[in-house]
């Protein structure tokens, strides 16, 4: 398995990040034919999802996040920023892992899809992701 780890800065509010190109160059680091590319974030508070961006689905995804959690006082989770408890119940909907298949070196992605990091945590404005690859 070829692995290795890159820093995000995702910044001080809310964001869907576009990780598709990074997982492109991964795989062409790691001289990917076909396989498995697995995608995980070690952090409590950040999940993975494949969506199209730039059309507006990455802002949408954020604003239905805020309608599902919204940041507020009801969290029992209490530290950080207000509302931050519901930041650590978002890997619960959005999993803090992906795995999509390789074909001849290149993610088998949709026409319009993305891997995406989603961060709400205005806390922590610095992410790792894990990218893997498996050949098959």
């Amino acid at each position: 398995m070829y692995s290795t780890e890159i820093e995000v800065r995702t910044g001080g509010k809310p964001v869907v990040h576009d990780l598709t190109e990074q997982t492109r160059s991964f795989l062409a680091d790691a001289g990917a034919a076909d396989g498995l590319l697995h995608v995980w974030v070690p952090h409590a508070t950040a999940g993975l999802a494949i969506l199209e961006t730039g059309a507006g689905s990455d802002d949408d995804l954020l604003a239905a996040l805020d309608d599902l959690l919204p940041r507020d006082d009801r969290w029992r989770h209490h530290h950080g920023s207000a509302g931050h408890g519901r930041d650590h119940v978002l890997p619960a909907l959005l999993p803090p892992y992906a795995s999509v298949p390789v074909l001849g070196g290149a993610p088998a992605l949709g026409t319009w899809q993305s891997i995406c990091l989603v961060d709400t945590n205005v806390d922590n404005p610095v992410r790792r992701v894990r990218l893997s690859f498996l050949a098959g």
